[in-house]
């Protein structure tokens, strides 16, 4: 049986976890099924089914077995489709730390950011400097390589999809500034040239309607 049969994703649009195995799927160029999960509704029979668990999306069924969490599937498509564009490097070193800096950006950097645009104000500044020294650590890593991976997308960037599109939406959202061109150029550079990749473009949730959902559920810090 062909591996590129039988892939369905389950997902949801405004996920930077779900759009993180789109973003593989189509530099991969494998076709798939992506089917919308109501999360905060009604979780369809599918979703309670292949993620029984966690009941979260993403979840990606292959010949109907489930996989579930952005980067265990990530990890699973760069090691089922290893001919077309590679994701994670052949050095056992240079591959442990793709999965630390991936790591990285999910336990530090995303957790500090969505604290500091709608945590509790008493703890908002800790939480801005917090996210502030955490994009530091990662501007630095960056230097001035086109892409964490090197000349082209590569684990860490798909894992820092977050920071490349969505940390900016939440900034606009919340009214809370964390990263500027000025202060981080390397992160900005290589944010316009991940957002201007077809295939990353191609997958990405419209920004407005993004904004207008955010506000709608956390409000803006600005504004209280």
């Amino acid at each position: 049986m062909n591996q590129e049969e039988h892939v369905k994703l389950l997902g949801l649009w405004g996920s930077p976890f779900s759009k993180r195995v789109e973003m593989v799927l189509k530099l991969k160029g494998i076709p798939y099924e992506y089917i919308e999960e109501d999360v905060y509704g009604n979780r369809s029979p599918m979703l309670l089914k292949y993620n029984p668990i966690h009941k979260k999306v993403p979840v990606l069924i292959h010949n109907g077995r489930s996989i579930a969490e952005s980067l265990v599937i990530v990890e699973y498509i760069e090691d089922t489709w290893k001919t077309t564009h590679t994701i994670l490097p052949q050095d056992p070193y240079e591959r442990a730390m793709a999965r630390f800096w991936a790591k990285y950006v999910d336990e530090k950097v995303m957790l500090a950011v969505k604290k500091a645009c709608w945590g509790p104000e008493s703890e908002r500044e800790k939480e801005v400097k917090e996210a502030y020294e955490g994009l530091k650590c990662l501007e630095k890593e960056l230097g001035d390589k086109l892409f964490f991976g090197g000349e082209t997308i590569g684990f860490v960037d798909i894992a820092a999809d977050f920071i490349g599109y969505w940390l900016g939406i939440f900034q606009e959202a919340s009214g809370v500034t964390i990263m500027t061109a000025e202060e981080f150029p390397n992160l900005q550079r290589w944010s316009e040239d991940f957002v201007g990749n077809n295939f990353i473009k191609e997958v990405l949730p419209p920004k407005e309607k993004l904004v207008a959902v955010l506000k709608a559920m956390f409000g803006s810090v600005t504004s209280n």
